[in-house]
């Protein structure tokens, strides 16, 4: 009786303490904005990464704090919608980043990898197990379309650990055209319709708890964790034979009170090739290698490097 009364008082300590530290203290100290603040972030390949607070901009009678990044993102696919905000608001209910022209951006850039590699393995088991008198050819064309909602809600300031709430809703509409050439006319090559697949992807946020963060810029205690989870459905205009489900992410995040985001961690897998049975990549593709680099999940984090945070008059600095 007394263990399990000890378990429950550690329960309710934790959990208050969790809430008091969203309630009472300003959810402002995760988000230190004074300009000249810089963070050096290292990712999972050794690249760094650098965040510069920089003056932001007031859209709507509402004021936005304003980031900076070096080096400059090359691949929109490389884009994340939690490490890269440019423009973001703290308020009493929400953390909100401004970057749907971002995510649409980046959204498509990765459906559109994923579609240049359907298409390769595509032709590859099309032309391969057909017969060489018939000279096929094939060519996949596609459309892809991204709308996403104009704020990421990033931070619910009001929720208790556990509590999830909506992140993100994203839209995607690809547009598939088969173009087949040489397959003999009872084959019906030219009857295979225009396909449309619709993507809804519904993101949540959740608040895990308080933790304490090592990295080489040294140790972070009460740090909030922070999860996102994807949950993604897609419609056909012609239904075909049944698939897997669709690929999702999770991602954590760390923040550290006057500090901001010490470390991220995401598993994403494909969101599209994920729906091909196994089988039919392995028949598809002409090594182990490249099975698994298309049936594996991404794995990308950021851990931070180094930091130096401004002071108002910019003349006392707290530096690590």
């Amino acid at each position: 009786m007394l263990k399990k009364l000890c378990l429950l008082l550690t329960f309710f300590l934790i959990f208050c303490f969790c809430a008091r530290l969203l309630g009472d203290e300003s959810v402002s100290t995760y988000f230190p904005d004074t300009i000249g603040s810089y963070w050096v972030y290292e990712d999972q390949d050794g690249n760094e990464l650098t965040r510069r607070a920089i003056e932001g901009e007031e859209i709507a009678s509402v004021i936005y704090h304003g980031f900076s990044y070096e080096p400059e993102l090359e691949d929109w696919a490389d884009f994340n919608r939690y490490m890269f905000p440019s423009l973001y608001n703290v308020n009493e209910e929400w953390v909100t980043f401004i970057i749907s022209d971002e995510i649409e951006k980046a959204v498509k850039a990765r459906f559109t990898n994923e579609m240049e590699t359907y298409s390769k393995l595509a032709k590859n088991a099309i032309e391969s197990e057909s017969p060489p008198e018939f000279n096929i050819t094939f060519n996949l064309k596609y459309d892809v379309e991204v709308e996403a909602e104009d704020q990421f809600n990033f931070l619910n300031v009001q929720a208790t650990p556990n509590e999830e709430w909506d992140a993100a809703q994203i839209n995607t509409t690809i547009t598939l055209e088969f173009d087949i050439q040489g397959l003999p006319n009872f084959q019906n090559a030219e009857d295979i319709p225009i396909i449309t697949l619709d993507f809804t992807i519904l993101e949540t946020g959740k608040i895990l708890g308080i933790e304490t963060v090592e990295t080489a810029a040294g140790t972070f205690k009460d740090c909030l964790k922070i999860e996102y989870r994807t949950e993604t459905t897609m419609t056909e205009s012609h239904v075909g034979r049944p698939g897997n489900r669709p690929g999702e992410s999770v991602t954590k995040l760390w923040l550290a009170p006057n500090v901001g985001i010490v470390k991220f961690h995401q598993e994403a897998e494909k969101i599209f090739l994920q729906m091909m049975p196994e089988e039919d990549i392995t028949e598809a593709t002409r090594t182990e290698q490249e099975t698994a680099e298309i049936t594996s999940s991404t794995v990308r984090t950021f851990e931070l490097k180094k930091y130096e945070i401004a002071t108002e008059d910019s003349q006392d600095k707290d530096t690590k």
